[in-house]
């Protein structure tokens, strides 16, 4: 369930008119819904009771500290995959000892910082990372916790980009290989092994991939319990799919209880990173028509709608040939028509929706991309110099800018021109 509804016509964001934000923020711009965000978190933390686990929202799904302080006060930690969304989750509030650090790549730096803020867990990823970890803590007189990414080589039938379980992606350790990576790991003065961690994907629909992973984690702690190593977590990560078209996901109720039928009897705490599942219906992307055109072939006419919103501001689309509804903000009864909607952008792959139905616009029309809450703005960039957008959240009555939107003098900044001595007209 989401906020966005539509009233006699006209799209409303909680109680919030999108065409007054609109005019107000410009387009284009992501608006959240406060409520939506609060239900979804609290739908998927709840499902765990009973067993002691610990939430930590994928920062990398949408990272606005606005929207990470919120979450904090509903009690979640974070998972987060590099510095800065270290630095974001701090600044947000998160509690040290709620964040968990995964990723394959975390260098020398990252490693200083997450040490220095006292976090929860790193998810060690390699044996070289370990390694460098036992440096690092070293040099600092310290102990790092950590838990060890295992990769169970379970297919998670998502998309091939968004895999992260199978023996092929550069993801985790083997698990075949992994108890010898903990063994040594026993034996470094500034490492304490503390967990096993495992992550398979993200928009997941089924609920067996999960259970697969799960007990063959368990047959693995099995493993470490018989060579006298504890484990005190146990991070099943996230991946629970959304809807976006016509896909069936399992409710957060019916994943939770299927995850802690499996976990009878285990003692250790679970740890879970959702992230789409939480954010991903809970805003959307606004964004204004600017031409309509007919491209005339041998063949047929192919319509496209030109919007303000491109590439840069949802890759989705272009990135995965991911579906999104559109919706037009304010129904005009209008007939539909098969139209293609594209972005400003200078590649032919800047599109939103291909062959889509829509009702026809026109010039000043608004449309509102759905489903737009996870991996949209996160993903955001400055191809072809657009400024990013505006982020816009919604509580009742009322909405706040959290984060204005860019410019074009910000575009430039950290920029110099060699002697600052500037050639041309």
């Amino acid at each position: 369930m989401n906020h966005f509804v539509s009233t006699n016509g006209e799209l409303f964001c909680e109680q919030v008119s999108v065409a007054e934000i609109a005019r107000d923020v410009e387009t284009p711009f992501y608006l959240y819904s406060k409520a939506t965000l609060t239900r979804h978190f609290q739908a998927f933390d709840s499902a765990f009771a009973g067993i002691d686990h610990l939430t930590c929202f994928a920062v990398k799904a949408c990272s606005n500290i606005a929207i990470l302080n919120l979450f904090s006060g509903l009690g979640s930690g974070a998972d987060i995959v590099s510095g800065g969304e270290l630095y974001r989750a701090l600044t947000a509030g998160v509690d040290p000892q709620r964040i968990i650090y995964s990723g394959v790549g975390k260098t020398e730096q990252e490693l200083h910082y997450a040490l220095e803020a006292g976090i929860l867990l790193f998810n060690v990823e390699s044996s070289q990372e370990l390694e460098r970890l036992q440096q690092v803590a070293a040099a600092k007189g310290v102990k790092a916790p950590v838990s060890f990414r295992v990769n169970p080589d379970v297919d998670p039938q998502t998309h091939a980009y968004i895999s992260t379980g199978l023996a092929k992606n550069k993801f985790g350790i083997p698990i075949d290989e992994a108890l010898e990576l903990y063994e040594r790991a026993m034996g470094m003065e500034n490492i304490e092994v503390k967990g096993v961690s495992c992550h398979i994907g993200s928009q997941l629909t089924l609920i067996s991939p999960f259970i697969e992973s799960l007990r063959k984690v368990k047959i693995f702690v099995e493993r470490l319990t018989a060579k006298g190593i504890t484990i005190d977590f146990i991070d099943l990560g996230g991946g629970v799919g959304i809807t976006y078209d016509t896909e069936q996901p399992p409710h957060p109720r019916d994943y939770a209880e299927a995850i802690k039928q499996e976990l009878q009897g285990f003692k250790a705490t679970l740890i879970l990173e959702p992230g789409r599942v939480i954010v991903g219906n809970a805003a959307i992307l606004v964004t204004e028509v600017q031409y309509t055109k007919s491209n005339r072939g041998t063949e047929q006419v192919k319509k496209f709608v030109v919007v303000d919103a491109a590439m840069n501001d949802l890759t989705r689309p272009s990135l995965y040939g991911a579906y999104h509804a559109i919706v037009p903000v304010l129904e005009k009864g209008a007939e539909c028509e098969v139209v293609d909607i594209v972005g400003p952008i200078c590649e032919t792959g800047d599109f939103l929706a291909k062959d889509r139905e829509l009702p026809r616009v026109e010039q000043g029309d608004l449309l509102a991309v759905m489903s737009a809450g996870a991996y949209g703005f996160s993903m955001s960039s400055n191809y072809n110099s657009r400024p990013r957008v505006a982020e816009v959240l919604v509580d009742g009555s009322h909405y706040e800018i959290i984060r204005r939107r860019e410019t074009f003098e910000s575009l430039v900044q950290g920029e110099t021109i060699p002697g600052g001595v500037r050639h041309g007209h």
